[in-house]
């Protein structure tokens, strides 16, 4: 690759994706000294109208952008990292995990209502199993309609009455810089956690990939980022479903610790199993050398790999609790 060329960004062409990847672009352009074009792909997500309940949402955003990649039709993607599939293929990797947004749902409404207080029958628009069985606890009172579409037409669902509230991601409507006359209610991530991934960016390109631009991707990482959505993704996998099961996860660090708050719903609602727990992410430990004038890391400390074994053991935890029972398997 030139180091004068453009670098070539895949996304997908809705108007979020290449909001999101626009921000990706600007601010790699600056570190990289090059221009960065955005690459427009179309995937099944955008095509196939179905429910994701009825399709299934693993790689449904992904894998024609990553055989776009592989095929060398640009050179690195941007994908919403709650829409990747936990497995990776050998010839990519996540050069960069940006630091992570605003990861709640929020409850669009046309006058504030809290959607717990939604009248008897109100039409709640959403089509991920979690936020359906969410939707089913806290108002159980409520009709669910199962949608799908851009963030524009699902807020016009709202504004012309055929919807009395439908539940976003934050992250999508700031990214988005959505502007409307609606009224949001932020979700609470302790009472109502969200995908493990959500307001979080992944950057992907090849294990091959040029050594200029892995530096400049790397750039871009939040450790901190990285290192929560490693345990997110891990109890996802450690469940063994795919990322529209109705299951969620949210990891928080700070310093040497994780909160980690994750929960398997019963599609209808009525069940959940959950946890919530603080770990050490084996980081934060500093022992001196023998002169004991240096301070070094402590031998064999990889907090990425304490990630990783934290969110395994979160999974064997909800899994030992009867959560298999919640989920369907793939």
């Amino acid at each position: 690759m030139s180091t004068t060329a453009p670098i070539r960004l895949g996304t997908r062409r809705s108007a979020l994706a290449q909001a999101q990847s626009g921000h990706v672009a600007e601010a790699l352009s600056a570190i990289a000294g090059r221009p960065v074009e955005l690459v427009p792909i179309v995937s099944e997500g955008d095509t196939n109208r179905a429910s994701l309940s009825e399709i299934g949402g693993t790689g449904i955003f992904a894998n024609l952008l990553r055989e776009a990649l592989v095929a060398g039709k640009c050179d690195i993607l941007v994908h919403s990292l709650k829409d990747l599939p936990t497995a990776m293929p050998p010839e990519l990797v996540i050069a960069a995990t940006p630091a992570r947004v605003d990861a709640r749902d929020v409850v669009i409404t046309r006058d504030g209502t809290p959607l717990h207080e939604l009248r008897t029958g109100s039409a709640i628009g959403t089509g991920a199993p979690r936020r359906i069985a969410q939707v089913r606890r806290r108002a159980p009172h409520a009709k669910v309609v199962d949608i799908r579409g851009n963030v524009d037409s699902r807020l016009a669902r709202v504004e012309s009455g055929d919807l009395d509230a439908v539940i976003l991601a934050a992250a999508g409507l700031s990214r988005l810089g959505s502007e409307s006359t609606l009224h949001r209610e932020e979700l609470g991530l302790a009472e109502w956690p969200t995908a493990p991934g959500q307001g979080a960016l992944a950057v992907e390109t090849t294990v091959d990939a040029p050594a200029e631009l892995l530096a400049a991707l790397a750039e871009l990482e939040d450790e901190d980022t990285r290192l929560a959505i490693t345990v997110e993704r891990a109890i996802l996998a450690g469940l063994d479903v795919g990322c529209q099961a109705p299951m969620a996860a949210h990891a928080v660090v700070s310093g040497d610790s994780v909160r980690v708050r994750a929960v398997v719903y019963e599609p209808n609602g009525e069940g959940r199993i959950g946890l919530d727990v603080t770990e050490s992410l084996n980081r934060g430990y500093i022992r001196r050398n023998g002169s004991g004038n240096e301070a070094n890391a402590a031998d064999g400390a990889d907090p990425m790999r304490t990630a990783r074994d934290i969110g395994d053991s979160a999974a064997h935890r909800l899994l030992e609790q009867g959560a298999a029972d919640f989920l369907p398997r793939e």
